[in-house]
């Protein structure tokens, strides 16, 4: 599994010249990092009484950013394996007819799993983005530039797993299916971007730049 490599094999990996990790698997490590940041955003509020009114809420917050973290890092590895169903749908034999006709649907079958994997990516991602704004403006402003980094880490993980939804929906038949994605896809990145531009915005002010 690719989670349990050290970074430094994970990174080797990565620069190889095996298609996976590829760009999915790497934009749901930018969703774990973005998780992982706000946490510590959170756990860095707790206890400090210049920030006891929101004690309670960044406890929760801290809690449930770890949980989608470590689902978020489980994508990682589905979004590499999604890659081989396909590839493994290509290497199905055509030589008569119904193999031909098997061979097809296999692909079409995988190639919407490996849509729905860096879709599922996307939506984990920009529902947390509201609560990346909450620890940006409530959080510990020691660690402001933490937050900012955490929404910038959200914005680049939702961009490109929708990028490679994207590239999958080019392939599938379904129009209908390929319209949904699409529409999805569009509204989930004005989230992703909006929100790390208000997170930018308020450093911005924070640190009077």
């Amino acid at each position: 599994m690719l989670t349990e490599l050290t970074l430094k094999d994970f990174l080797a990996q990565t620069a190889g010249n095996d298609p996976v990790p590829g760009g999915g698997s790497i934009s749901a490590l930018n969703g774990a990092i973005a998780a992982s940041l706000a946490e510590m955003v959170a756990r860095l509020t707790i206890g400090r009484k210049k920030y006891a009114e929101y004690e309670n809420e960044m406890k929760s917050l801290a809690e449930h950013f770890g949980q989608v973290r470590r689902r978020l890092e489980e994508d990682i590895d589905r979004d590499s394996e999604a890659y081989n169903r396909v590839f493994a749908a290509f290497k199905l034999p055509k030589e008569t007819e119904e193999e031909k006709a098997a061979r097809s649907a296999a692909i079409q079958k995988e190639t919407k799993h490996a849509a729905e994997v860096p879709m599922d990516v996307a939506r984990k991602v920009c529902a947390l983005l509201p609560l990346l704004e909450q620890v940006v403006r409530k959080g510990n402003q020691n660690a402001v530039t933490d937050g900012c980094v955490a929404a910038m880490c959200a914005r680049t993980a939702v961009l490109g797993a929708l990028m490679n939804v994207r590239v999958n929906l080019t392939s599938i038949q379904d129009e209908a299916y390929v319209r949904h994605m699409e529409a999805e896809a569009k509204e989930l990145e004005r989230k992703a971007t909006e929100t790390e531009r208000q997170a930018l915005d308020h450093l911005r002010q924070a640190l009077a730049l």
